[in-house]
């Protein structure tokens, strides 16, 4: 029997594609990405992070059983704890201390997927938000797994990022995120499998315009020139 998240992959193609091909992905797994873009990247997943650790809590307070309440809280406790200490970590090694990572404001980008996450979460239902955080990581795990599989490229910090989400450990966690997924979509109906899908769906295009934070900001004369 088909998984209804394959459902969610195949309606969301055309934006994973788009993922897939973007400058950004392409330049780190060939190693050619300005630095500087990602550095810009960097400072701006830091602060979502920060609010998709209160996404996961969001989830563990909404979850309908004690065992989805316990795994989600336990996903919350490593982001906030153990993936923010590597994340800065990693910024450190980039040149990046961990006053500029608390300094930094969000992108317009960021703001727009981290207030759509924690509005989906706050007002729609258990479906919804479980649909809502899935691109992510499954998304990561993806990217990173294709880009795996054409070869790791000689620049170390960009292979360390491919090999991190690559990893059979972050599979794992994307196949019990997709499993929770297919079982809440097993006990609803048409209408939610609906809901479900728009959010999987916009949480699928915000995921496509986080690539563009490293993107050079256009200077004023040249914005109004538009």
């Amino acid at each position: 029997m088909r998984r209804f998240t394959d459902q969610l992959r195949q309606a969301a193609e055309p934006i994973w594609a788009a993922q897939h091909a973007h400058p950004f992905v392409q330049g780190i797994g060939d190693g050619t990405l300005d630095p500087e873009r990602f550095r810009a990247y960097i400072r701006q997943d830091y602060l979502f992070l920060v609010e998709y650790g209160r996404l996961l809590a969001l989830a563990s307070a909404r979850s309908p059983s004690l065992e989805l309440q316990t795994r989600f809280a336990d996903l919350a406790q490593a982001i906030l704890a153990t993936e923010m200490e590597l994340h800065r970590g990693s910024a450190r090694e980039w040149g990046i201390s961990p006053e500029e990572l608390e300094a930094e404001p969000p992108a317009p980008a960021t703001r727009a997927y981290t207030d759509f996450l924690l509005r989906t979460a706050a007002l729609g239902d258990f479906a919804e938000l479980v649909a809502a955080l899935l691109p992510c990581i499954w998304g990561y795990a993806e990217i990173a797994q294709r880009l795996a599989e054409q070869g790791l490229p000689e620049h170390a910090l960009y292979a360390r990022w491919i090999e991190t989400y690559a990893a059979d450990e972050f599979a794992e966690l994307a196949n019990w995120c997709r499993d929770v997924c297919d079982r809440i979509a097993a006990d609803t109906g048409p209408e939610t499998h609906t809901r479900m899908q728009e959010a999987f769906l916009d949480s699928s295009r915000h995921e496509l315009a986080f690539w563009d934070t490293g993107s050079p900001t256009p200077r004023p004369a040249e914005a109004s020139s538009r």
